[in-house]
């Protein structure tokens, strides 16, 4: 179904997933080389273009930061590429990411990067990836819907080639999930084969050329700004409407003022939802450049304005930059934003059409819902049949879970948190379940079962473990093998049955210089219980692989 949808015909709107017009825009573009890890929200992007491989190279790497590195290879190479991530991905390629921005791009490139507000799927914090602009330095456009999508990764395309610089698209949760009309263009199918020409002065960041390359970057936004300014995706709707609003002061007295709104991303189809419903027509500055933002459009948008409000998710970015750009050329102006809307969360519509209702001093009442039985608490459980189940019975069986430090990791088994399985202590990124363990183990001496999935042992897991050898720790490490990345969509992983050839953990585990490792099915419980309670009380680093796969493999 997705090659019928993704390979139809031009001229045709279809409803596509976010994720799937991206998949789209890309080849309109003419893709020819694509790499990934998967993490929701942006699963999608990297499923789809499998399930195509067609007129393209793509890969599952092993992580981000990887991934981008192939991409960097493919983009030297003079490929056109597309490196997709979710945000906290990026966090890991950032190594790779900033000296990519001084050598820029032979082959046009754009890197997805899908946050997701309110942590829907995301355990570790709420981040907002927009922040690396200034950081980076690197372009990043907003879609609101899957047009824009598919419409913004060919800008990107167009972008990255004019000014040879990597290209960030940041969509969200809501953006990468919604389901909309796209309208179809005709498929560009390129050459997958490149070549690297040496280029000393270009593909290499070393100084004193590296302070060179980034004065070239900062002329190269400077130039993207003027490009910005006369792009169709940043649009002022409703500006010709003088449409002053009227305010009834303690005196009696009547004040007119004009008022505007600015904002990005999915935030604009909430604002277009509440206008309506309000029956306002205020003036509305949708950005679809986030950086380099347009700043002589947005002084001409507010310099006539008395009061705006900057509608955006969590950080109050824009509305930091509105207030920069507003001391030049309307320093009386009222910019609000975070006073009324949340930094916390992402947005819903009722929020920003009661929140416009507020700066617009209309009435306005939100119909809520009591329901007079509550609905019961349920946390979040493995599925009936995970084969998880077997591990967190036998470790229950095995020790007095109060007298032992459990450490959890991202995955399926970050459930392992929840009432009644209580399976964990503490909790943050990839490959840190291990790291951690070490630091505790070398600061209290304290007992401590660390779990690692298999795709996450692959993506980070192996330098924390050679580290906990390295430095004579002794945390017993539980290495979940399901066999598939599970939690995002049960895409392979270097050790996966279906991958051919593949990497065996526990060859990786034993040449990183651990003495006790052993592999079981835990459905012998038994033989199960027996090692924890034996490698529990090694003197080094002990590593059991709990070998047994996700039902849903198992039915494949």
């Amino acid at each position: 179904m997705i090659m019928e949808i993704l390979l139809n015909k031009p001229g045709k709107k279809i409803i596509l997933l976010g994720n799937e017009a991206i998949v789209r825009g890309a080849m309109e573009s003419g893709v020819q080389f694509v790499s990934t890890y998967p993490g929701t929200p942006a699963s999608e992007i990297g499923d789809t273009f499998y399930k195509i491989k067609n007129n393209f190279y793509f890969e599952y790497s092993t992580n981000e930061k990887v991934a981008l590195e192939a991409g960097i290879g493919a983009s030297f190479s003079g490929l056109k590429t597309l490196v997709a991530m979710k945000s906290f991905g990026l966090n890991v390629a950032l190594d790779a990411l900033l000296p990519f921005l001084y050598t820029g791009t032979k082959g046009p490139t754009v890197i997805i990067v899908a946050d997701d507000p309110s942590c829907h799927s995301s355990a570790q914090s709420e981040e907002n990836s927009r922040s690396i602009a200034y950081l980076a330095h690197i372009p990043i456009l907003e879609p609101a819907d899957p047009q824009e999508c598919k419409d913004f990764v060919k800008l990107a395309f167009q972008i990255s080639e004019k000014f040879k610089i990597p290209v960030m698209i940041r969509t969200t949760t809501r953006v990468a999930h919604q389901r909309a009309p796209v309208k179809l263009e005709k498929i560009i199918i390129g050459d997958t084969c490149g070549k690297f020409e040496k280029d000393s002065k270009r593909f290499v960041t070393l100084p004193p050329r590296v302070l060179e390359m980034k004065k070239e970057l900062l002329e190269k936004i400077e130039k993207i700004k003027a490009f910005s300014e006369n792009s169709l995706i940043n649009k002022i709707e409703n500006q010709k409407l003088e449409t002053p609003k009227q305010s009834k002061l303690a005196t009696g007295q009547v004040r007119n003022w004009k008022l505007g709104i600015i904002t990005s991303g999915v935030s604009y189809l909430y604002i277009r939802e509440a206008l309506q419903e309000l029956n306002l027509d205020l003036p509305v500055l949708k950005l679809g450049f986030f950086y380099p933002l347009p700043e002589k459009k947005t002084q001409n948008f507010i310099k006539n304005l008395k009061k705006v409000l900057i509608v955006e998710e969590l950080e109050p970015c824009l509305e930091k930059e509105v207030l920069r750009i507003a001391k030049n050329v309307n320093c009386k102006l009222q910019i609000v934003g975070k006073k009324l809307i949340p930094e916390v969360g992402e947005l819903r519509p009722e929020i920003v059409t009661s929140t416009i209702a507020k700066f617009a001093n209309k009435k306005y009442k939100f119909a809520i819902c009591n329901l007079k039985f509550p609905i019961m608490k349920r946390f979040p459980q493995l599925c009936p049949g995970c084969p998880y189940w077997l591990v967190i019975s036998a470790i229950k069986k095995a020790v007095d879970i109060n007298k032992v430090i459990f450490g959890g990791e991202i995955g399926c088994y970050m459930l392992f948190g929840n009432p009644p399985v209580n399976l964990q202590d503490y909790l943050s990124c990839m490959g840190s379940s291990v790291g951690i363990a070490h630091g505790i183990k070398k600061s209290t001496g304290q007992k401590i079962i660390s779990f690692v999935g298999d795709s996450s042992f692959f993506h980070a897991g192996i330098p924390a473990l050679i580290n906990a050898v390295f430095n004579k720790s002794n945390p017993l490490i539980i290495i979940l093998e399901n066999q598939t990345t599970a939690m995002t969509g049960h895409q392979p992983h270097p050790g996966a049955p279906i991958v051919p050839n593949g990497i065996k953990i526990e060859e990786i585990v034993r040449a990183c210089g651990v003495k006790y490792v052993k592999t079981i099915d835990q459905i012998n419980q038994v033989e199960f219980i027996n090692t924890i309670k034996e490698f529990l009380e090694k003197p080094e680093v002990s590593v059991i692989i709990a070998r047994r796969p996700c039902i849903f493999v198992a039915k494949k």
